[in-house]
């Protein structure tokens, strides 16, 4: 689950991480009274008005803009709020902007220049432990620094077993060539937000900027959050920030009727009990001439019902030209899904599309005498391969 910037900053701030400050707006109204706060606060008449979505590369779309005074704050919050924000990290249609975000200005003049760096924490699969990966060149053109410049990119594997140890978080105060009070600002920084990855169950944290001030301060000035989906039942607070409104609507209807589902480009559905399997039917589909159109699993205990969601799921989607069923029963009864397909074909009436079923394990006998006697125009298929065949046929038709 992704969090919006102010978001991420509020769970970095509960853990004592410095953050850049800032108020949500959701009109040019709010945006000047924000920033009129915020100039009460900070003793600065200069905010950072930021569209809120979903993305990163907000500033080279234009959804991050100075205002000098809390006018233009209102001015340039009217302009972003309804726009369709387009970066480099949205389609071509953009995200709708519903709000910003009117920050503090952080870029204050001082006895030392200000420095940008980049820091994020995720998880390495392949080593088995998370891994801070940190670069002294932050700011907009990261991607560019990997590119073209990746020894300026630097890892540091922590032992799931030891944790962050204190000289790692040295390292990269090292790294960044801090001194000092910023070098001990840095370290206490990384620490910090190592223990707010591990205490919201995240999956990523993406610091960029990273911003020493010209006063030697270490804070974060953006916040890309992700959060693990599978931890959310161990804090509802987290839960409750997700903004539906970002997502995508059928990603949304699935989970609210208990689908595992992942929306694909292709012409064949898939519904399908297991991801092994899902997975390999997939496979079998892109084998077999055609291109699957979805990821979606029913779950080992899909009764009647879901089944009868899942169809009438898969085809909202107008790109679907054929259906493939494969069921193993193990703890779902092929029968039970036999008869959610009859259900389905009864209750949706005519299915423009073929549907294919192959059924086996538990009652897959007696599933096969209820699809044969429905009287339905359902292909039956036994064998993997047959149900291949039986693909290859409907698309070729």
């Amino acid at each position: 689950m992704n969090l919006h910037e102010y978001q991420g900053k509020e769970l970095l701030k509960s853990f004592g991480v410095k953050i850049q400050e800032g108020i949500v707006a959701h009109t040019a109204e709010e945006a000047v009274a924000a920033a009129i706060q915020m100039k009460e606060l900070y003793n600065s008449g200069w905010v950072v008005v930021k569209a809120q979505v979903h993305a990163g590369g907000r500033g080279k779309g234009g959804g991050v803009k100075l205002a000098k005074s809390p006018e233009q704050a209102g001015e340039i919050t009217q302009a972003m709020i309804g726009m369709q924000l387009v970066t480099p990290q949205t389609s071509a249609e953009g995200k709708l902007v519903r709000k910003v975000l009117v920050a503090q200005d952080v870029f204050y003049p001082g006895a030392n220049e200000p420095k940008e760096f980049y820091i994020s924490i995720l998880t390495d699969r392949g080593r088995g432990g998370n891994v801070i990966v940190y670069s002294p060149d932050g700011g907009m053109d990261i991607e560019k620094v990997a590119e073209e410049t990746p020894e300026r990119v630097h890892t540091e594997f922590i032992d799931p077993l030891l944790g962050l140890r204190p000289f790692q978080a040295q390292k990269v105060a090292f790294a960044f060539g801090l001194s000092g009070q910023a070098f001990k600002e840095m370290v206490d920084f990384v620490q910090r937000l190592y223990a707010a990855f591990l205490g919201s169950d995240a999956a990523m944290f993406e610091i960029n900027p990273c911003l020493k001030t010209s006063d030697d301060k270490i804070i974060a000035v953006d916040a890309k959050v992700t959060l693990d989906d599978n931890a959310l039942y161990r804090h509802k607070d987290l839960e409750a920030m997700r903004d539906t409104d970002e997502e995508d609507p059928s990603d949304v209807e699935a989970q609210a009727l208990d689908l595992n589902y992942v929306k694909l480009d292709g012409n064949v559905g898939c519904m399908v009990n297991g991801a092994g399997l899902a997975m390999a039917t997939m496979d079998l589909i892109q084998l077999s001439g055609g291109e699957p159109a979805n990821f979606l699993d029913v779950g080992g205990t899909a009764d009647a019902q879901r089944v009868e969601n899942a169809m009438r799921f898969i085809l909202k989607d107008k790109n679907v030209k054929a259906i493939l069923i494969n069921i193993f029963g193990g703890i779902v009864r092929c029968d039970r899904v036999a008869q959610g397909v009859v259900d389905a074909y009864k209750k949706i009436g005519d299915i423009p599309v073929p549907v294919i079923v192959r059924l086996q394990g538990t009652n897959a006998d007696i599933a096969k005498k209820i699809i044969d006697e429905s009287g339905l125009k359902v292909m039956g298929a036994v064998e993997f391969q047959e149900a291949a065949d039986l693909v290859s046929k409907v698309l070729a038709s």
